[in-house]
């Protein structure tokens, strides 16, 4: 059962945002940037607040999603990541991705927060960062 609203667009957006931050990670990077997003629209809290859709979420500025600024965003959604967009709006969840609002690539460690949220962990190239369920409950609930 999906956990956000989201239509045939919305998951190609998706797909597309997947694969144009995390192709060279592999299915389960791109997942887990699936997941931050599903999150982000999930969230309604901190930076978040008023997302209520994928577009809203690729586009939110400020703090939506460099890759939006490239032309590689801009191709056709391959059925690769339509589906991988399909399990994470359903509620599949990837650690440290899991309630993670944030990720980032970068040029050395993660540090052991960012933005004031706490280090999750890393994938490959990426640091994860999710909220407290103090400060974002939504993220955590199962619905």
């Amino acid at each position: 059962m999906a956990v956000i609203k989201a239509t045939a667009n919305g998951v190609k957006m998706l797909a597309r945002l997947m694969r144009a931050e995390a192709e060279g990670e592999g299915k389960l990077g791109m997942l887990m940037v699936g997941n931050v997003g599903v999150n982000r629209v999930r969230s309604n809290c901190l930076d978040f607040e008023g997302i209520r859709s994928i577009r809203d979420m690729v586009f939110q500025s400020p703090g939506g999603f460099e890759a939006t600024q490239k032309p590689y965003f801009y191709q056709r959604a391959r059925e690769r990541e339509i589906r991988l967009a399909r399990k994470v709006i359903n509620g599949k969840r990837y650690h440290p991705a899991s309630y993670s609002l944030w990720f980032f690539r970068p040029t050395g460690g993660c540090p052991a927060e960012w933005y004031n949220q706490p280090n999750t962990g890393r994938y490959k190239a990426h640091c994860f960062f999710a909220p407290t369920s103090q400060n974002c409950p939504n993220v955590y609930n199962t619905f």
